[in-house]
């Protein structure tokens, strides 16, 4: 069995990236988009030349297990030092340590950068994501009931 090896992300990755996010979009409400996106749109969502946004793939021999990335979290000028995080792994690469891999690399970029916070959403209930960002230091900040519906 091949050990995972945590990269940056390329447009080549982004029918591999789709992939897995569509199946977050189709069965869960991890993520409140409803509709599957294609390569092209995953594409335009990839950052290559902005350090301060990473993109990350892990892959597992010629397979892509899972990405995280970070994003700016609004548009306006006075929120520039903080990014949202986010993380999908494959379904069958769960539970294995990867999540928590492929993130702390992604926060290990981002000491590195005039970031200032990080930023996650995730839909409750979701014991196995809040597990992970408070092992990496996250804290609870809030909760914002009922401002999504899905399915």
């Amino acid at each position: 069995m091949s050990t995972p090896v945590i990269r940056l992300a390329n447009l080549a990755d982004s029918a591999a990236l789709a992939g897995i996010y569509n199946w977050y979009i189709e069965k869960t409400t991890t993520t409140f988009e409803e509709q599957a996106i294609t390569q092209a749109e995953m594409q335009s969502r990839i950052c290559l030349d902005d350090a301060t946004r990473p993109w990350l793939v892990m892959q597992k021999g010629q397979e892509t297990i899972g990405y995280a990335y970070a994003a700016p979290w609004k548009p306006r000028s006075a929120y520039r030092y903080t990014r949202e995080t986010s993380i999908y792994l494959h379904p069958n690469a769960t539970g294995q340590g990867h999540g928590q891999q492929l993130y702390a690399q992604l926060l290990d970029l981002l000491r590195a950068q005039t970031v200032h916070l990080l930023l996650a959403g995730i839909t409750l209930p979701n014991p196995a994501s809040i597990k992970l960002h408070e092992s990496l230091g996250f804290v609870q900040a809030g909760v914002m009931k009922e401002v999504g519906y899905k399915f």
